[in-house]
């Protein structure tokens, strides 16, 4: 449901997160995909299957979930504020994840897969950066945006593995709307707004 309202090809820009965070994307499939941007503004609500294995402090309760996921809530209310539509973000517009899988320790605790250890990430990055490869091919886009680092370096390996001979986009990163991040506390929105202005991706 998601990819037929926002995946038509071609796109002027791509936000790249990371992974699922376990209130959102977990929640809903869709990239930082808190239950009520998701429903509310997206216009998307189906049934959500379990996994075959879930971990008995995170179950997946698709829609019916009640926690609210910062990140996706603030990064969804922007592109609500600026545009109004999804039809109107999305017709130049996508967001993607890098990673579409969510890792929990016994606890329940989230694993971001830049702390996985070398024998797991690896061959997990060969598959992703090969994925994000074919996203770009296909929606063709001019710019890149890295939702954090961690998505920043992953389109800079992309960028040099598979585009070095052909400057198609450029890449830029903006502050990750996490609420681990102060920064992202003291005004997300209009910190992201202002690096996309800057640098000429928005007007």
């Amino acid at each position: 449901m998601y990819l037929k309202l926002a995946g038509e090809a071609p796109k002027k820009v791509i936000f790249l997160g990371m992974n699922p965070g376990p209130w959102g994307m977990t929640q809903t499939g869709v990239p930082f995909g808190e239950v009520a941007a998701v429903r509310d503004w997206l216009g998307i609500e189906s049934a959500v299957d379990k996994p075959g294995q879930e971990h008995p402090k995170r179950p997946v309760q698709g829609f019916a979930c009640l926690r609210s996921e910062v990140s996706g809530r603030r990064l969804w209310g922007l592109f609500r504020e600026r545009f109004g539509t999804p039809e109107k973000f999305f017709r130049e517009h996508f967001v993607a994840n890098y990673c579409p899988l969510v890792f929990m320790d016994a606890n329940g605790a989230n694993i971001t897969p830049d702390k996985l250890p070398p024998q797991e990430a690896d061959p997990l990055f060969e598959i992703c950066d090969r994925a994000l490869a074919d996203t770009i091919k296909l929606l063709e886009p001019k710019w890149l945006i890295g939702v954090g680092g961690f998505a920043k370096k992953r389109i800079d390996k992309v960028q040099e593995r598979f585009f070095r001979t052909e400057k198609t986009f450029t890449a830029v990163q903006i502050l990750h709307p996490s609420p681990a991040s102060p920064r992202a506390n003291l005004g997300w929105s209009k910190e992201a707004t202002g690096t996309l202005i800057g640098m000429g991706i928005w007007k």
